[in-house]
């Protein structure tokens, strides 16, 4: 421990030989996922790392402080992962209670119907200029300096054109962003 809080990469590297296999069938049986295994695992190294100095022999061995802050981690890890997945499920169970869900409503071929027809037409709006821009951005997926090569207009110019573009559909889009 005292060659790690001198910073001797050697002394890390010989504590990860003797001790990873054993640390990482502590974490794993936690746990009970290899990649995640791995990841608290380097999260522990890290720690030693940077902590070495704040152990001290008078509270245990070396091997008791790194099994300590071995066990709190894959703990935490696997607290980290549950309250996850509680939250996830909790935000699936309200989107499914919810009366007129947009998402469950825009996967009817009607409703995208109409709202690719109303897009179209907000788009029919815009100054062709801008039109342009819109389109060969988010429908042919071209960036701001093809976009400048195709239109033959500079780079600043065709980030005006789509910036006045998308204010303007947002602006007439406001009122469905709740729908949408």
């Amino acid at each position: 421990m005292k060659d790690i809080s001198r910073r001797r990469h050697a002394a890390l590297t010989e504590l990860y030989a003797r001790h990873a296999e054993r640390l990482k069938a502590m974490i794993d049986s936690v746990i009970h996922e290899e990649a995640e295994a791995d990841d608290v695992l380097q999260e522990i190294l890290l720690q030693i790392w940077n902590g070495a100095d704040h152990y001290s022999p008078k509270v245990g061995k070396p091997l008791g402080w790194i099994v300590t802050i071995t066990r709190r981690r894959a703990i935490d890890q696997l607290r980290r992962r549950q309250a996850y997945s509680r939250a996830r499920e909790r935000y699936s169970k309200q989107l499914e209670h919810q009366p007129g869900n947009p998402r469950r409503e825009a996967f009817d071929p009607f409703v995208r119907s109409d709202l690719r027809h109303f897009l179209e037409k907000c788009m029919r709006t815009l100054p062709r200029f801008q039109r342009e821009a819109v389109e060969l951005a988010f429908f042919k997926g071209l960036s701001h300096s093809e976009i400048a090569a195709a239109t033959n207009a500079p780079i600043g110019t065709v980030k005006t054109r789509l910036e006045l573009g998308l204010q303007k559909l947002t602006h007439v889009l406001r009122p469905l962003r709740h729908k949408v």
